[in-house]
């Protein structure tokens, strides 16, 4: 972090409007440490865990958790009309959004790929097909896992496209030929056509070859168009104490985009992942209007049955008493519109 985000961070005199830093200029190259290790909120798992989990086969769901995959909401429709001055997201899959604000659109951890590396195919096909998006203004990475950093993705798009990734991150997409890669550690931000762009932390850890484990940054993504609409978009995460220090930097979220999956056993993936119960937490941290889950029904990365994830949530949800109407549990490829 530097010293002038620090200052203008912390303090009495914080603001409270959201956009808190001064703008990182687009495509800036920047030195970063070598590793992020001191930014992990909890050890990394060793070999005898691996081991425990091959011992008790907690990778997959087994075959009476696989048997509502039928069932798994998968609904695509035409991408809405967005009024001037509206918000509008897109579920297509996992942590991939498509997000219309301010005038542009912004795809999360875009995974168009029918396979990723070490995971079986996707039990749910895209929701938008490729050929249906609009074009492209930005992309937002998260960290580097396969299931959030698909490189036969991103050789779909321009490589002119404005790439906004975590710190230490920028080498791998400029080998790639992307001309505008911005690289933003923890509270920093930047700007695209007056649309805010600010990286923030969560728990979670990064690492894509044997030889690189936290060599890059992990975090989530505001997105605030100026015009009173706030998006936040949790990437990958555990719970914890970042979501109320979130919610308390960045006031007023109109929607939280959280996820819901990828949590059994819990002995293995607390740390990294969020449980259903634990992202409506997350949503009551954040002080959000509404809640929109993601990171499920779409790579078989864990145990838990797969349709689990949405009756926990829903579950939870009515047992926390908030309004059912602020829960956008929207099929793959379903789309909501908010509007001022």
């Amino acid at each position: 972090m530097t010293e002038q985000t620090e200052r203008s961070l912390s303090g009495p005199g914080r603001p409270t409007g959201g956009r808190i830093a001064e703008a990182r200029p687009l495509g800036e190259v920047r030195t970063w440490p070598r590793s992020f290790a001191d930014r992990l909120t909890a050890p990394l798992p060793g070999v005898r865990g691996m081991t425990r989990l091959a011992r008790e086969r907690g990778m997959r769901p087994d075959a009476e958790g696989m048997r509502g995959v039928h069932r798994l909401p998968y609904a695509p429709e035409p991408l809405p009309d967005v009024p001037g001055g509206a918000l509008a997201v897109t579920w297509a899959g996992h942590a991939s959004w498509i997000v219309r604000i301010g005038g542009l659109t912004v795809l999360t951890d875009p995974v168009w790929s029918r396979r990723i590396l070490g995971t079986p195919a996707r039990i749910t096909p895209v929701g938008v097909r490729w050929e249906e998006l609009p074009k492209v203004d930005a992309v937002l990475i998260s960290h580097n896992h396969y299931d959030h950093l698909d490189a036969p993705t991103l050789r779909r798009l321009p490589r002119d496209t404005p790439l906004f990734v975590p710190a230490g991150l920028g080498r791998w997409c400029r080998r790639r030929r992307f001309t505008c890669v911005t690289e933003l550690d923890w509270w920093e931000r930047a700007e695209l056509d007056g649309v805010s762009l600010d990286f923030v932390p969560s728990h979670h850890w990064s690492k894509r070859t044997l030889t690189d484990t936290c060599r890059s940054l992990w975090g989530g993504w505001m997105l605030d168009d100026g015009q009173g609409h706030r998006v936040y978009f949790a990437g990958d995460t555990g719970y914890g104490h970042w979501f109320g220090e979130i919610g308390r930097r960045y006031p007023g979220i109109d929607l939280a985009l959280l996820p819901i999956g990828a949590y059994a056993p819990r002995w293995w993936l607390s740390d990294v992942h969020t449980d259903p119960e634990e992202a409506v937490r997350a949503y009551e941290d954040l002080g959000a209007r509404a809640m929109a889950p993601m990171h499920w029904a779409t790579f078989l990365l864990s145990s838990e049955p797969v349709l689990e994830p949405l009756h926990r949530l829903r579950s939870a949800w009515q047992r926390y008493g908030h309004p059912r109407a602020d829960l956008w549990d929207l099929p793959v490829g379903g789309s909501r519109v908010l509007e001022h």
